[in-house]
Formats: C-alpha cells, structure tokens, sequence
C-alpha cells in the first residue's frame, strides 16, 4: 500500500511539473460530450431546449397542497391534511423565517433564464440558416411573455416587486451589484403590460413553429395568451387594494415613495375592460359547448376536452392525476381530502338562476328520490355547475376503481368518513368534482385516458367576466355588461338576466354584486378566488371559520353546518405573502410587505 501511494504522487507530481504553467488552459477544457454555453445559443436544438426550460417555470395548479395555497387558502376548499403545508399557511405558521409557499427566487430564476435567452439567441447560426430570422423573433416573443408572466405571478403574490431590466445578473454576481429596490406596482403594471404588448406584437394567432401548427407545438405562447395575461393583471390593478388604496399610505419603498397608489383612477378600469376586449375581439375562441346540449356535459367539457375552443392558456405538462386522485372518494379508490365548503356550496345558484337566499326552490328539509336514492332538498333544484362541480352525499358517482355507478356516503359509519380511514376523508362532507378526470385510476398507479389532459390556466369564460366587471366599474349600464354575463349563463344553462323572473340588476351595486357571484360559481377551484377576494378587500370577511356538515353523524344529524376548520387571515400581513428573510438579508434596499 505504501508504495502504491509513493508511485501515485510521483505520477501527480510530475503531471504538475509538465503543466503547471499552463493548468489553468488544462482545467478549463470541456469534455467532448458538453457543449459551452456560446455554443448553445448557436445551434438549434440547445437553443429549443433552453427555451423549453424557460417554460418550465410556469406554475402547475393541479398541486394544491404542498405547491400551490390558492384553493386551501380560500374560503372555497379546505383539504384534510395536517401532513401538508396548506395547514401550516391556514393556522398561521409563515413568516420571513418560515416563508413557505415561497416563489420570490423560483420566478427570479425563470426570468434570468428568460433575459439570458433574449440577449443571446440573436445571430444563431443554425436557426439562420434553416429558417432565417422569423424563428428568432418568435422564440425571442416567446421569452419575453414568459418573462413578463413570471414577474406578474410574483405581483399577484408579493405585491410591488423588483423590476431587475434586461441585462441579466451573473449567477456570481456581488452582492452590491445585487442591490435593486422594488418599484411601485403601478410601474410593475406598465412595466409588464409593455412587454406583453411587445411580445404580442410577434407571437402566432396559434402555436406553432416557424408558421406550422401542431399538437407537438400546443401550449407554446401565443397573441391570445399574452392578451389574456394582460387583460387579468390591469383587473387586479383597478382593483381596490390596488387603486388609490389609503390603507397603505405607510407602505414606501427605500426611496421613501408609495409603493400602492394613493389615488383612485377610473380610467383603470378602462384600460382593464380594452385589454379583455381585445382578447374577445382576436375571434380565436369560443365557449366550450358539448354536442349534447347538457350543460354539466358542457361545463365538465371545458377542462376534460383536451385543447377545445375555450382554452386560452395550457401547462400541457402537469400532475393533474395526483389532482384526481385526492379529489375522488375512497369508495372510487381515491384520497377523499379536497373538500369544498359549505359558504361555497351554498354560492351556488338555484335552477332558476337566483342565490338560495332568493329562490324559492331552496329547502333545508326532507328528501327527494332520485332514482332510488334519497337526496337531501338542499342539493335538489340547483344549477348544473353546482351537479358538475361538487360531490355531495347520495351523489351518484363513477370513475377511479368503480366499475359502476353509485352514490357516495358521507355518514360517518360509511366508507367515505374519518372511520372508514382515519386520515384520509373529507372534513366538509362534500369533494370537488369539477376538472376530475374519473378515468384516472389510483388502483394502477393514476393510469386513465384523462391523465394526459392539459391544465388550462385561462380561459375565455374568465375573459367574459373580466371584461363584464371593468366595464361595470367604468361604464355602469353598457350593454355588453349584460351581454357577457348572459353568455356565461346561457352556457352554464341558467336563466339570463332580463327576464320575467330575473329583472337585469337596476344599480351599479347590484350588478357588482351579481359579477362577483358569478366568478365564484363559474370560476370555482381555478386558483382564482384566492385573488379574488384580496383584490376586492373582502378577505376578512368571507376568511376564519369554514364550514361543512356534521361528519361525526349519521342520517338527519349529518346534514348540520358545523365549523371544520379555520382559515386565518391577519391583516394587512394576509393580503401578500412574506418575503424570505435570506432575501431580505441579501437585498438590502427591498422592503418587507406589510404585517410582517
């Protein structure tokens, strides 16, 4: 042994000698099967696979516990388990040194990936040659919107943000040349809205590459999906906890300026209703109608119909079976966790159109046969989004591992409750069933026709109710505010408003008030109404105790509202999340959101 040792460090040794004075050339060579990073950006494949890497940064929402907080988080969902963030967030252990949920580095990181790629794909020799400068642009369109994306994923969960320019930062950068302060959200919006515009300007009515559309090329960035971001973030910036919002008049930026407007602007609205109109006006979509005409077929179809007419933008890569699986009952081989509330239950419409709280159709008592199946009067009469969107007790389902149709229990001695297993059921007595792809089979490994869906992030049913709400703000009483809410419920097969029985609202209020149940029905479990009611400064209201029926019972005993959990909201710290207090450390001249 220790004359293997001598001989090895002769051999070192000498290896030194002959090229001490040239070790660093030695060190720097690449292996024969890497490529640097220069040549990436001349060829066309390293070229593609980096733009695609880009891509990759754009948020799955199928994951809604540990990934993403927006349905838990809300007063629309409560999932069951302790064992994930989401129950951490709702009892209220975050904070700078605990910042779970935390993208502030994750959306940096794509949109470096992003300036990287727009400051270097010009000249690509291999893209030149093959398809000229058309592709580059398109490519470079393509990274501009993702860029402008992410910075609009980090305002809607920080706030103001830091606005870092188009010269990307070295990943070995000093700190001091890391130092940027966060701008207002006002300049954040014309910061991103400007980008959109640019990338707009250039991307294809339809994914494609180089001109040639193709399932390959499906969920690339298009016109309309720039459009539609756009539209949704000049919402949220007319918004009142964005537009002239004196609650944070203390909330400055290092300079000592605002960072949230103190002045009310209507002409927000404005800008907010164009942009939504512009995504109408493109004629690229429609609302997704079934052949049949039956509208839970039509509202399920929205989601389970693979690249339909609806669907504006894509993650065509998702965990959507991991979705299906917590969303199904245990008697379908499901995890029984994703329970939606009763204050969301009760949002739904009755078949005539009208809140429970106006209908007369609306019974908290006795039961109705339905084939064979006695159903509690509370989910008789109710609209179809309600029969396309939630399970509830004695719903007749199938999918997962049945084989056959049949109603699912809830009762506590059933096989859906916390004594058919004692932590994987439903706390609400109710699951989601909207965007449940029951040919998803937990009993092989989440295998079914439906796993390969993609997730769509936006649509144009949101689109009409963006639109329906701007013009509401700026314009009370235009025709189109009716127009476009009646589409909605046309498809969603209830009454339209301006008929006998269901007078068109007479007042601003009122209208208000009928926009916003809508987008709490149409867009249920869309990773929206989290935003929603923040935006609105409604979240200390609907927030705290969420509700559902007794599930420690069975029979009449069960269909009692009993509180199953708390959602804690703390103001003014629940409207934004915290930034990590490593970032906080690293950056100097950012400011902390308030409340933390």
């Amino acid at each position: 042994m220790k004359n293997t040792i001598i001989k090895c460090s002769t051999v070192i040794l000498t290896v030194t000698l002959l090229f001490s004075s040239g070790c660093k050339k030695y060190l720097d060579q690449v292996p024969n099967d890497r490529i640097t990073i220069e040549q990436v950006f001349q060829k066309k494949g390293p070229s593609e696979q980096y733009l695609a890497n880009i891509y990759s940064y754009v948020d799955d929402l199928s994951e809604q516990w540990t990934q993403n907080p927006w349905l838990g988080n809300a007063d629309e969902v409560d999932i069951t388990w302790s064992k994930y963030t989401i129950y951490d967030l709702n009892i209220g252990n975050i904070g700078p040194s605990n910042a779970i949920f935390d993208r502030w580095n994750y959306y940096y990181n794509g949109i470096r990936s992003a300036t990287y790629f727009l400051n270097h794909i010009d000249g690509n020799a291999e893209i030149l040659a093959l398809n000229g400068q058309q592709l580059i642009d398109q490519y470079k369109a393509e990274a501009r919107f993702l860029r402008a994306y992410f910075y609009f994923l980090l305002m809607r969960q920080y706030g103001p943000v830091v606005l870092v320019g188009e010269k990307e930062i070295p990943a070995d950068a000093t700190a001091d040349a890391m130092q940027l302060p966060r701008s207002s959200y006002d300049d954040c919006v014309n910061y991103v809205s400007s980008e959109l515009d640019k990338a707009a300007a250039v991307l294809p009515r339809v994914a494609s590459n180089n001109g040639q559309a193709s399932d390959v090329q499906a969920g690339r960035a298009t016109i309309g999906m720039a459009l539609a971001v756009k539209a949704r973030m000049l919402l949220y910036a007319a918004s009142p906890l964005y537009n002239g919002n004196t609650d944070y008049a203390s909330f400055k930026g290092s300079d000592g300026k605002p960072l949230i407007n103190q002045t009310y602007d209507l002409q927000k609205w404005k800008k907010a209703a164009d942009a939504a109109k512009a995504v109408i006006d493109l004629g690229l979509y429609q609302l997704y109608k079934d052949g049949s005409g039956d509208p839970v077929k039509s509202y399920q179809g929205i989601f389970l119909q693979q690249w339909n007419s609806e669907q504006i933008f894509n993650r065509k890569s998702n965990n959507l079976p991991t979705w299906d699986t917590h969303c199904m009952p245990r008697q379908a081989g499901g995890w029984d966790g994703i329970g939606v509330t009763q204050e969301q239950v009760d949002a739904y419409f009755m078949k005539d159109g009208k809140p429970i709280t106006e209908s007369s159709l609306y019974s908290e008592t006795g039961y109705t046969s339905v084939n064979g199946v006695q159903v509690y009067n509370m989910y008789i009469n109710r609209e179809p989004r309600f029969y396309a969107s939630v399970t509830y007790n004695n719903a007749v389902f199938q999918g997962g591992n049945m084989q056959s149709a049949a109603p699912i229990s809830f009762f506590v001695s059933g096989p859906n409750s916390k004594n058919g297993h004692p932590t994987d059921f439903t706390k609400t007595g109710y699951l989601v069933r909207k965007n449940v792809g029951t040919q998803t089979n937990a009993g092989s490994g989440g295998n079914g026709a439906q796993q390969a869906r993609p997730l769509a992030l936006f649509r144009l049913g949101e689109v009409y109710l963006n639109y329906a709400e701007a013009l509401n703000e700026y314009s009370p009483g235009d025709a189109d505010i009716v127009k476009y809410l009646n589409l909605i419920r046309e498809r969603a097969g209830v009454p339209q408003y301006g008929t006998t029985d269901l007078p068109i609202p007479p007042s601003q209020a009122d209208m208000r008030t009928r926009i916003h149940q809508e987008r709490r029905v149409e867009l249920a479990f869309e990773s929206i109404r989290w935003f929603d009611i923040r935006r609105w400064k409604i979240a200390a209201q609907v927030m705290g105790d969420v509700h559902g029926m007794n599930m420690n019972k069975d029979g009449d005993d069960f269909y009692k509202r009993t509180v199953v959990s708390n959602h804690l909201f703390r103001s003014p710290a629940s409207y934004w999340f915290p930034i990590s207090q490593y970032d906080m450390d690293r950056s100097k001249l950012v400011v902390q959101n308030p409340g933390w």
